[in-house]
């Protein structure tokens, strides 16, 4: 089943830096889960040229570029947080309740889901996951305080060299993953296991998502101070101020065009209207132009954001149970 609403949104831009401003006229498209409260979270392009997405209900889901919905519920429920493509071609994802990392290929239906689970071991709560560059899985222990490993077969390893509370995690320009730590700082970690972090110059910045920017650079959000970061390899941090600071920018991605798209997951009302302050997509060059496109839904929360096969930019909106594509023009 599909319901897809559409529209064409105005840009609202503020001049941070040189750089070319983008078009006008956006559309973004927003598709209606099934399941009613299924707070769809992370998602990612699959490996079938179709996106696939995490829901903290208890299921993964897939989505066609044309709109087609399919949700597959996991064996015993559970928080399921973050979701990438492994090098195996599968879907690797994180189940922060039941401790676990789970493997779905792109060939499940919903008659036959064909899932894996592998438990992490000791106190555990995985919640991001990446490929790194090693043909393995890499991902962040938010409960235990690690960084784990998972091959393709299912062995874990995990790397607890200095206390952290990590978050997100990508591969990094240098072949590293790197990771937010919600205690202020962006860690690197080698595929042997050496961990160097670097602290934000904004305390209390709140660090949520991380991607791999397109100028070699590593580029993360920061929630509670309103900001994108971006840092290079060898750990020089620059941050750039969202024309409101409450917005909480959260998950982030490498757009089509060549500059970095987030989400504004906050909704600030005045006097009853709809959201005012966040609840917004939005695009930063590698200069610091910020552009922000408003949501349709009001007060949907958008999560998490990928670029799809497509040339658009897809996104989960967590509190109105919607997957967004935003087209560029």
């Amino acid at each position: 089943m599909r319901i897809a609403f559409a529209w064409f949104l105005p840009t609202v831009a503020l001049q941070l830096a040189a750089g070319p401003i983008p078009a006008a006229a956006h559309t973004i498209t927003e598709f209606v889960l099934a399941t009613a409260a299924s707070r769809p979270s992370a998602i990612t392009r699959g490996p079938d040229g179709a996106l696939w997405f995490t829901e903290a209900a208890g299921r993964i889901g897939r989505i066609t570029t044309d709109g087609e919905l399919t949700e597959f519920p996991i064996k015993g429920g559970g928080v399921v947080n973050a979701i990438t493509t492994g090098p195996d071609g599968a879907l690797w994802f994180t189940n922060f309740t039941s401790k676990k990392i789970g493997r779905i290929p792109a060939t499940a239906t919903a008659e036959n889901l064909l899932v894996v689970e592998f438990a992490v071991p000791g106190p555990a709560g995985p919640l991001g996951i990446t490929s790194g560059k090693d043909g393995a899985l890499w991902f962040t222990d938010g409960a235990g305080g690690k960084i784990g490993r998972i091959t393709t077969t299912g062995e874990v390893t995990e790397f607890a060299v200095i206390p952290m509370k990590a978050r997100a995690i990508t591969a990094g320009p240098d072949g590293a993953l790197w990771f937010t730590d919600a205690r202020d700082k962006i860690g690197r970690m080698t595929t042997e296991g050496t961990v160097t972090e670097f602290t934000i110059p904004t305390e209390n910045s709140g660090p949520e998502g991380i991607t791999r920017g397109p100028d070699g650079a590593v580029w993360f959000t920061e929630s509670l101070s309103g900001k994108i970061g971006r840092i290079t390899t060898d750990g020089k941090i620059t941050e750039f101020a969202l024309p409101d600071p409450n917005a909480q920018p959260f998950g982030i991605t490498t757009g089509p065009d060549g500059a970095l798209w987030f989400t504004e997951a906050s909704c600030v009302r005045k006097r009853g209207s709809r959201c005012v302050i966040g609840n917004k997509i939005g695009r930063i060059t590698t200069t610091g132009l910020v552009s922000e496109f408003a949501v349709p839904s009001d007060g949907s929360g958008p999560h998490s954001i990928t670029a799809g096969p497509d040339g658009a930019l897809w996104f989960t909106e967590y509190y109105g149970s919607r997957v967004g594509r935003l087209v560029l023009p």
